[in-house]
């Protein structure tokens, strides 16, 4: 199935995206400058979980991109309705327009969308029939990169040896601990909220009340 491009116009959902992108910058470059590499380089761990590290954020950032640009199953303003389905079409009272059911109209986005499940602000994009399956692509990617990065963190201070060399000039080794915390808050806050909602979902996927396609 080709997934066609789909943008939204909303300065709400561009500054919620936005965040998201600082807090994977933030710990895209500040966790290996701090932890991974100095660990590596004094024999602490292998190159391995460095490059795994890697693998997974830009996992995460892809299946980002991918859910917040791909339509997620936007009606056309003319849809052709097949002629034995009528009967399970009915009319939008927003739009004004033929729509199947199961589908909702996103007042934010103002269109419907097949079995829309939810407007996300933090992918400025509704998850519907057709990038449902990506979305749940990103929460498992976040969820893994945040565990994966608090790990490091936990690991850096009450299992790893202490680091030997220490440039104490750089500005992230002299304000590391304040750094360092600000890391472990957003990365337990994207983690509780990231649990929360894969769990709907998924639960949701179980008993039948949200459809993976």
């Amino acid at each position: 199935m080709g997934l066609r491009i789909h943008f939204v116009v909303d300065p709400h959902g561009w500054c919620c995206m936005g965040l998201i992108v600082f807090v994977w910058l933030y710990n895209f470059f500040l966790i290996p400058k701090i932890v991974l590499f100095p660990h590596y380089e004094e024999g602490h761990i292998p190159g391995i979980l460095i490059i795994i590290f890697y693998g997974i954020a830009m996992f995460c950032l892809v299946a980002l991109v991918r859910a917040s640009i791909t339509d997620p199953g936007r009606l056309p303003e003319n849809p052709k309705i097949p002629h034995g389905e009528r009967e399970f079409w009915e009319l939008c009272n927003k739009c004004n327009l033929m729509r199947p059911k199961r589908s909702h109209h996103c007042s934010r986005c103002g269109h419907c969308v097949r079995r829309m499940d939810h407007h996300c602000p933090w992918i400025n994009n509704c998850v519907g029939e057709d990038n449902h399956w990506l979305f749940l692509q990103l929460c498992f990617y976040t969820e893994l990169l945040t565990c994966y990065a608090l790990m490091f963190s936990f690991c850096h201070y009450y299992y790893f040896l202490p680091l030997k060399k220490r440039n104490l000039d750089l500005f992230v080794v002299r304000h590391e601990l304040a750094i360092m915390r600000l890391a472990a808050f957003m990365g337990i806050t994207m983690l509780v909220g990231i649990t929360g909602l894969f769990y709907t979902q998924l639960i949701g996927i179980i008993t039948g009340t949200v459809e993976f396609v």
